[in-house]
């Protein structure tokens, strides 16, 4: 059977420039994968390439065994993938409610029923639904992204570094979250600068160096590893 997701040889970039160079990425219904590494890796590209972000150098993007490298971003969302940008991820002008109605905004109606489910995820969404977004704190404002992304019902969630400038009494919080939101059937793929915590929750993981595949396995494995450790994650 065919993974969810598969990055089979990618070279994507931005115009001229190549960032990633022949990544192997797959993920798995259901499944919880982080990508990490040292700073300027190609961890965002990879993920924006899912999305459509980047310019296709090479090789398959596939979802669901179909290729999807040339989908626009509409067509991304209504086959199941959303995406979490690191910022610049909310409509500050609008209301929490609003934001999330955004989510859905190809619908003629808002599903209640997923509505709900974000909000369990979530209370304090509901609790907050007539506030202006742009007066919410960053903890906040990130869980409102991810609600908007999950109003659609996807199959994968594409997060790209949820945690950054959080304050670290919300770091814990959040991934609290993103555990929650996986183990309700939600596929995860996540680009996280927290790589110590993210591999330890997670159930594999890749470390990219210089926009190349260096180490993958499961996210524990790769905790342990005295040569990643050394390497990536402080020893």
């Amino acid at each position: 059977m065919s993974p969810l997701l598969e990055l089979d040889g990618l070279d994507a970039g931005y115009g001229d420039l190549q960032v990633l160079s022949g990544v192997d990425l797959h993920v798995e219904d259901g499944e919880y994968v982080t990508i990490v590494g040292p700073n300027g890796a190609g961890k965002s590209t990879a993920m924006k390439s899912v999305f459509g972000l980047t310019t296709h150098m090479g090789g398959s993007i596939r979802f669901r065994d179909e290729n999807v490298h040339t989908a626009d971003t509409a067509d991304l969302i209504d086959r199941g993938i959303t995406y979490v940008p690191q910022s610049d991820n909310i409509f500050t002008s609008l209301t929490v409610r609003e934001n999330l109605e955004m989510g859905v905004y190809v619908e003629d109606t808002v599903p209640e029923n997923v509505l709900d489910e974000v909000f369990d995820h979530f209370p304090i969404l509901e609790e907050r639904q007539q506030q202006r977004a742009g007066t919410m704190s960053g903890g906040q404002r990130q869980m409102l992204a991810m609600g908007c992304a999950l109003m659609a019902d996807p199959d994968l969630l594409l997060l790209d570094e949820p945690s950054a400038g959080l304050a670290p009494d919300l770091v814990q919080e959040m991934f609290d979250r993103i555990d929650d939101i996986n183990q309700a059937g939600t596929a995860i793929l996540m680009v996280e600068q927290n790589a110590k915590a993210a591999l330890r929750r997670c159930d594999r993981g890749y470390v990219l160096v210089n926009g190349e595949n260096a180490y993958d396995g499961p996210g524990r494995t790769l905790l342990d590893d005295p040569e990643v450790r050394q390497r990536f994650l402080g020893g």
